[in-house]
């Protein structure tokens, strides 16, 4: 319409007749009616009319009334026709509408600890304070106040009168604040654990069984932890002081592994031994002043008859740790008689060599003899009719080779029908030299009558100990019988070797001293590279003449080279003797005897007395040529350093033992006393280990 002055679109509303203004419907709050000035033309420029329009006209006090949003409202009058009405502004709700509402809440400063995650409830959070729920409005006895006084303001409760008024659990919620915290409402985990403390102490306190320790705790405890403190040594305490922890540090102090069920403690010295007092005598007499790692765990699982399976390194008295139980056992069984000579041993030991079986036989006379029992050595190289006529009379014990003992057994010479003691001595060794089968055939010759269940029952030290079929068993020959009891040392376990055990020992216990295969501590090992067999002859004179004490072993690879290199050595005048396969048993006999009584100074042999051969107080060995393998070469450096006693072995190497120094690199650097030489540790072939297949590959480059 002309003459009507249009206001902005966000002011145009309908109209008091009902018609739409062309711009879009605002805010009716803001839409009220405008009444134009009469002096008020069309000529009126858009900006004179905003300015005039924004300012809300005047109107008498009474005459302005708020409507039911709080904004003040002229009075309603009735529009004139073809004007548009007045509108009233709301300048907040004009703000809220364009800019939003306005963010009056503070605002929080996050500190770094606020990251963390906080489990418990804020005190504002927790609902349970509000709560009006009468179900939750349980009352429960309300604690007394601090310093409460039974006469206060003159009143007394006795013992069975009305509590105190209680309070409700809202209450006790909000004194306590403990609700929202994952725990109990009402109940404080500390003072709890203190009730129960309390509890627990005065019931100790009253019971008999722990009267010394719960007399005065707090001393108790004092000295307990003192006693932690101020622990002993195992060698400084009694024998029924030892704890678990004193013998775990005992078996670490000896280098003592033993697995297999029950093992009893290993024993600290000879007096708190089980043996009987007749054996430890002989021990004093003997010179036996401190059992060997493998004699202190060995001996006590002997005594309680258990089938043991020992690793231990070359030279650590093993034994005297199958000897001295086997004695023990014999003196269980009724004596041999006419009665029952004729049915064999009661113990029998296998050996693989000669020499060994024969140093065995030597070292169990110096107990069988004392004892009164007889000890036969079978092997080869001596008349089948001289043995024959050494068992004519019985023994309790044999010695054998594994060949000899199966040609006695087949000719009937020999029989086991009472043998129940077995002992396989360097099991490996045996195996290697090819008496698997034979081994096995002996040990099928063994009554079964008294062998082991293979139960835990094996394990049973008190089982085990007592007579076939309880105190009053009987074996099949009329006599007390006892479970057999086998015994097997070696220094590797190859798969036949775990075969035969497996066949033939019951639940087994397996003691390992140290490493197995691997050289004793107490050998300082040296290594020297000379280029042919000349220097190696100079050299060797020139260490002889350094001083060392005789016995004195010079290990070589072939017999030939033995012969030649003694002569060498006797023009040197040293008093020289040989060992190897080209001598018969008396020469082999008489050459050890002459190195062990002193006639001779130097021993030069090869790998026969490599292993198993014990010659006291040998402080030198030299291996003039390198060994063919790592364990050869373990052995024979075990000749010294033997009972806890320091040896030195010195190895000429020449470019031809590259197969072995590998091997011989990492042995000596095992060793706390050896050092390696810049000349082995840097040279090509001790960096990597030759496989058989890389080997051979190397053999057919060299030919072709």
């Amino acid at each position: 319409m002309e003459g009507v002055p249009t206001a902005p679109k966000a002011l145009r509303g309908k109209t008091s007749t009902g018609g739409t203004s062309s711009s879009g419907p605002g805010p009716s709050s803001l839409r009220n009616s405008y009444k134009p000035d009469s002096t008020t033309n069309g000529s009126s420029s858009s900006a004179d009319h905003t300015s005039s329009s924004m300012q809300p006209p005047t109107h008498p006090a009474s005459s302005v009334t708020p409507d039911q949003h709080g904004n003040s409202q002229l009075p309603s009058t009735e529009p004139m026709l073809g004007t548009a009405p007045p509108p009233v502004l709301n300048q907040k709700l004009l703000m809220a509408r364009y800019l939003g509402q306005p963010d009056n809440k503070k605002r929080r400063i996050r500190k770094m600890s606020d990251k963390k995650f906080v489990f418990d409830w804020a005190k504002d959070e927790d609902t349970a304070l509000e709560e009006v729920d009468p179900l939750y409005a349980i009352t429960v006895p309300s604690a007394p106040p601090p310093n409460h006084s039974s006469n206060h303001h003159g009143g007394s409760h006795s013992r069975g009168s009305v509590p105190p008024p209680t309070t409700t659990a809202v209450q006790l919620v909000g004194r306590f604040g403990l609700y929202g915290n994952g725990k109990l409402a009402g109940i404080d985990p500390a003072v709890q654990t203190n009730k129960s403390a309390a509890r627990e102490l005065a019931q100790r306190r009253l019971d008999p069984e722990d009267e010394v320790l719960t007399s005065r705790p707090c001393e108790a405890g004092s000295k307990r932890s003192s006693a932690v403190v101020n622990e002993l040594h195992w060698s400084q305490k009694p024998l029924n002081a030892m704890r678990d922890r004193d013998w775990r540090i005992f078996r670490e102090d000896f280098s003592i592994a033993a697995r297999g069920g029950n093992i009893p403690n290993p024993m600290r010295s000879w007096e708190e031994s089980k043996l009987p007092l007749q054996i430890l005598e002989i021990i004093d007499e003997v010179g036996y002043k401190e059992p060997s790692p493998i004699q202190r765990q060995a001996i006590p699982l002997g005594l309680n008859n258990r089938d043991l399976i020992g690793i231990a390194e070359t030279g650590s008295g093993k034994t005297a740790s199958f000897v001295i139980p086997m004695l023990t056992y014999i003196g269980k069984l009724p004596p041999l008689t006419d009665d029952n000579r004729h049915l064999g041993p009661y113990a029998l030991i296998l050996a693989p060599t000669r020499e060994l079986a024969q140093q065995i036989e030597v070292e169990t006379n110096k107990f069988a003899l004392r004892l009164g029992y007889r000890c036969v050595s079978i092997v080869g190289g001596k008349a089948m009719e001289e043995q024959a006529l050494n068992m004519r009379d019985g023994a309790e014990i044999i010695i054998a080779t594994p060949g000899r003992l199966k040609d006695c057994i087949e000719r009937h010479v020999l029989v086991l029908g009472q043998c129940t003691y077995v002992v396989m001595d360097e099991a490996d060794r045996m195996i290697n030299l090819g008496f698997e089968e034979v081994v096995n055939f002996i040990l099928d010759q063994l009554p079964l009558s008294n062998l082991k269940p293979d139960t835990e029952e094996a394990e049973d030290s008190s089982k085990m100990t007592s007579f076939v079929g309880g105190v009053e068993g009987f074996d099949l020959t009329g006599a007390k019988g006892l479970y057999r009891q086998t015994v097997m040392f070696s220094a590797t376990m190859p798969p036949a070797v775990e075969r035969l055990a497996k066949k033939y020992l019951r639940r087994p216990a397996v003691v390992t001293i140290g490493v197995a295969g691997q050289a004793v501590d107490t050998v300082d090992q040296q290594v020297e590279f000379l280029p042919n067999e000349d220097k190696k002859r100079g050299r060797l004179l020139e260490v002889l003449n350094q001083g060392h004490t005789p016995p004195i072993i010079v290990f070589v690879n072939q017999k030939k080279t033995a012969d030649q290199l003694a002569k060498d050595i006797s023009r040197a005048g040293w008093s020289t003797t040989t060992l190897h396969s080209g001598k018969n048993q008396e020469q082999r006999e008489a050459a050890l005897a002459s190195l062990r009584a002193g006639e001779s100074d130097i021993l030069v042999a090869t790998d026969l007395a490599g292993r198993g051969i014990d010659v006291p107080d040998v402080g030198l060995v030299v291996n003039f040529q390198m060994a063919g393998t790592i364990e050869a070469y373990v052995h024979r450096i075990g000749r010294t350093g033997r009972a806890g006693k320091v040896g030195t072995a010195i190895t000429f190497l020449t470019n031809d033992d590259a197969d072995v120094m590998y091997d011989l690199k990492q042995e000596i650097m095992k060793s706390p006393v050896s050092k390696c030489p810049p000349e082995l540790a840097k040279h090509e072939a001790a960096q990597s280990k030759m496989s058989a297949a890389m080997k051979r590959r190397a053999a057919d480059l060299d030919d072709g």
